[in-house]
Parts: C-alpha cells; sequence; structure tokens
C-alpha cells in the first residue's frame, strides 16, 4: 500500500485497472479523467432529441472469462443479445459479410473475376507481400481486392494501403477458402458465421457507455475529472494537469494517445520523439447519428459501403441494437442510423457540410428514399480524433523503442491509444490489459494480452 499508482484515463483500460485494484483491495491509487464522464471512446451521448448515440460502432463479444466477468458484475442481467448481421452494400446490391465467402451475389463477370484472381493468387509461389496493400493482392487476388478490399479498407484507415503493415491482421481480416467458395456458389448458400463477433451483447439502457458509468460510485473515491494530463516528469515521478494539479506516482498506467504522451514527458530522448512522431500515426472520425420518424422493417445490424457515392464505410442500425437508444424506446415509431466516416490528411471531409454529405450518402444507397428527408428528426455529429491507431510500416520499430524506456521508468501505456495497436484495441482487450498491468505492477504476473 505504500506504493502510489495513478492512472490516466477512465476508458476501457482506465477502468479495468481500477476494477483490478478494487477487487484486490488496494487502497493507494487515483484515476484520472479529462472528460467529464467514463468511458471514453466506448461512452454514449443522448441527444436533444431523446436519441442515444454511441462514439462508433461497439459490440460486446469476448476473449476473456475476465472480460465475461466484468460485463456480469457491472451490466447484471440488463443487456439483449443478437446474432449478428451485416452486410455489403455495393453495385446496387445487398451483399451478406465477408465479401469474399459471398461473392454469389455479384454478376457473373465480376465472380469470374473474383475466382481467376483467387486461382491465381493462390497458386502462385514465392509470396513476398512487405505491406498491407501487397498482402491483399496475395491473399484475394485482383477481383476481390479491386471490387471491395482495397477502396473499403481505405475508406476505413482514410490511408494508403502501402503505407500500412500486414502483420495486424489476424482475425480482423477473414482469408479465404476457394473451394468453400466455389460450394458457395453452387449451392447457392449464404456464409456468414465468420469472425468473434457473430453473436453479441448489447446494453438494454444508455448504450455502451452504460457499462462503464456503472463503475462510477464503485471506484468514485478514487476518481477525479477535469483533469487533463499536460506535463510528465520521469524523474520527480510526478503528473501535471491543465488546472494547475500535481500528483506523484511510483507506477503510472497510461491510457492517452502514446504518441502525446511522449510529446510531454520529460526527460525523454529526442530519438524516442522522433519515432512517435514517424510511426505513431492515426486516423479521425465523424460519426454522424440520424433519427428518423418511421418504423424500421430490417434486422440488419451493421452495413459496410466501399463505393464512393456515400461518406460513411459502415452505417449502424442502432436502434436495432436495444429500443431504448430512441426516444421512449418507440420502435414502432422511430429509427436510428449510426453512420462513421473517416478522415486523415489523405482522405480530407468537410466538417461544415458531413452532416447533409451522409444523409445524401444513406439516400444514394437506398438506406433513406428521397421523399424521407422530412421524417428526419434529430442530426447528431460527433468530432472524433483519435479514431484509429494506424498499424503502418513503421509502428512497430516506433512500440520497440518507446515502450521499454516507459516500462523501464515504471509506465505501462495500455489500452487502444497506450499501446497503438488496433488488434488488441477491442473493449474486451482493452479492460483485459487494464487489469493485466495492476497484476504485473502487484505481483509480478506476466501480460497475456500486451506484448511488443
Amino acid at each position: 500500500m505504500t506504493k502510489r499508482i495513478i492512472i490516466i484515463g477512465a476508458g476501457p483500460t482506465g477502468l479495468g485497472a481500477a476494477n483490478r485494484l478494487r477487487e484486490l483491495g488496494y487502497t493507494n491509487w487515483k484515476i484520472y479523467e479529462k472528460n467529464s464522464y467514463l468511458g471514453g471512446h466506448a461512452s454514449s451521448h443522448l441527444d436533444e432529441n431523446g436519441f442515444v448515440w454511441d462514439e462508433g460502432g461497439h459490440v460486446i463479444f469476448s476473449h476473456y472469462k475476465y472480460f465475461d466477468d466484468f460485463i456480469d458484475k457491472h451490466l447484471g442481467e440488463d443487456y439483449l443479445e443478437h446474432m449478428r448481421e451485416s452486410w455489403i452494400h455495393m453495385m446496387g446490391l445487398w451483399i451478406p459479410y465477408p465479401f469474399q465467402n459471398n461473392i454469389r451475389y455479384l454478376p457473373k463477370e465480376a465472380q469470374v473475376k473474383c475466382i481467376t484472381g483467387l486461382i491465381n493468387a493462390q497458386n502462385k509461389e514465392g509470396k513476398s507481400a512487405v505491406d498491407f496493400k501487397e498482402w491483399i493482392i496475395e491473399t484475394f487476388g485482383e477481383g476481390i481486392a479491386g471490387y471491395f478490399m482495397y477502396p473499403y479498407n481505405f475508406k476505413v484507415w482514410a490511408t494508403p494501403l502501402e503505407h500500412m503493415d500486414k502483420n495486424w491482421i489476424a482475425e480482423r481480416v477473414s482469408v479465404v477458402n476457394i473451394k468453400r467458395i466455389i460450394e458457395n456458389i453452387i449451392y447457392e448458400r449464404d456464409d456468414v458465421s465468420w469472425g468473434p463477433n457473430n453473436k453479441f451483447k448489447f446494453p438494454l439502457y444508455g448504450g455502451t457507455g452504460e457499462i462503464y458509468r456503472r463503475l462510477e460510485p464503485y471506484i468514485e473515491g478514487n476518481l477525479a475529472y477535469g483533469k487533463e494530463l499536460v506535463e510528465i516528469d520521469l524523474k520527480k515521478k510526478e503528473v501535471g494537469f491543465q488546472d494547475g494539479s500535481v500528483d506523484r506516482y511510483d507506477y503510472l498506467i497510461n491510457t492517452s494517445p502514446l504518441d502525446l504522451f511522449v510529446e510531454i514527458a520529460r526527460p525523454i530522448p529526442q530519438e524516442l520523439r522522433d519515432w512517435a512522431r514517424k510511426g505513431l500515426k492515426h486516423s479521425s472520425m465523424f460519426v454522424v447519428g440520424i433519427g428518423v420518424r418511421k418504423r424500421l422493417e430490417s434486422n440488419k445490424c451493421w452495413m459496410y459501403f466501399p463505393e464512393d457515392i456515400s461518406p460513411f464505410y459502415r452505417v449502424t442500425y442502432f436502434s436495432n441494437y436495444s429500443p431504448n437508444n430512441v426516444p421512449k424506446g418507440r420502435v414502432d415509431t422511430y429509427c436510428s442510423l449510426m453512420c462513421e466516416i473517416s478522415y486523415s490528411e489523405f482522405k480530407k471531409e468537410n466538417k461544415e457540410t458531413i452532416v447533409e454529405d451522409t444523409i445524401n450518402g444513406l439516400i444514394n444507397t437506398g438506406m433513406l428514399e428521397e421523399g424521407e428527408r422530412n421524417l428526419i428528426v434529430s442530426k447528431h455529429s460527433m468530432d472524433i480524433d483519435y479514431a484509429y491507431p494506424t498499424p503502418t510500416l513503421e509502428r512497430d520499430k516506433a512500440l520497440r523503442a518507446i515502450q521499454p524506456f516507459l516500462m523501464e521508468n515504471d509506465i505501462y501505456s495500455r489500452g487502444r491509444f497506450g499501446t497503438w495497436k488496433y488488434e488488441i484495441g477491442n473493449m474486451d482487450h482493452s479492460v483485459t490489459q487494464g487489469k493485466e498491468a495492476v497484476d504485473l505492477i502487484l505481483e509480478g504476473t506476466p501480460e497475456v494480452t500486451w506484448s511488443l
């Protein structure tokens, strides 16, 4: 109890750490959050018209018993469970996800191009891909790459694919079995069960953020809001905040963006700042919520949009997740569409027109009809600066330089942007990283989720 632990950020990772400290009965700790609410980018917001919106698409699924227990403990039975129904809109068609397993929906000419491309790719000897773009063509061939993988991934990442590494992929991208794909075509069989989130939970009330709001009574004695980190003194082991307050730590768990953290830490080798600037890139995102006065006649969960007839790469029928995401739970009267639009220096979007651009995209893709504009009763827009930590070609070199230095100084940078690893950036990964960081600090238990 003599060692003071400071946690920066009350998102899933910070709260995972806080939850673990409470479980262990440890008392000498504090969690600092710059906002006035818990949850970070997993928070939810109620707009002035009574619609609930998440900061992007979040669903509850898990790789970890600890996260399962965390959800059971704080959410109880206040959740709904859904079978994923996700689709891709392109060529004026609705194609079940994942695209590469369901190309039977395409016109015959496109099917032939996809199959031919797959055969050529799988028969090619000497795989030599060094970046994500090359990996796509080596794995899927020209047809699937050109029709879907290239345009969709640029829309999501807002980054040229040749700037991205290939080693983050793992379960994030469904690879292909050509025999299975041909069977799907011949037997006219949908193939929709791939992925860890084909079955998921969602809070009955309050959106995803409800999970984390329920922790507040559990940790309120150790929680401080409105604390924006502006300085870290590695020698004195002190953190300074914008309001002028200072606290001392023995161990620091950081969940704020690693690039910003490195910039304000002192003293730190210039080489590490250079690595952060070079290797730690990210994309930003607009989340545009459109509330409509009409009953939704669809069981779809979320949809992907690779074409340029819309600005968004994904739309979630958010009212299908819980009726309480619309005013008074009246899904017989209202529905809600949550749209995600990425942007970066490589992919510009106009903040002033993004809501109208989104509505036009919904009409262009058939999600709304032109005559339904007057049924729109809510327009809610969020600008999220740090949305996706980009797995650039230089990222892992940067992390291998920065993270050991921080750990030598008793700083554990974890979470979606604390580790800068999208591949372990889901909520279950993030909460568990916080728990494992505490176990390492207090008990010396090696981390399993995070590694260099």
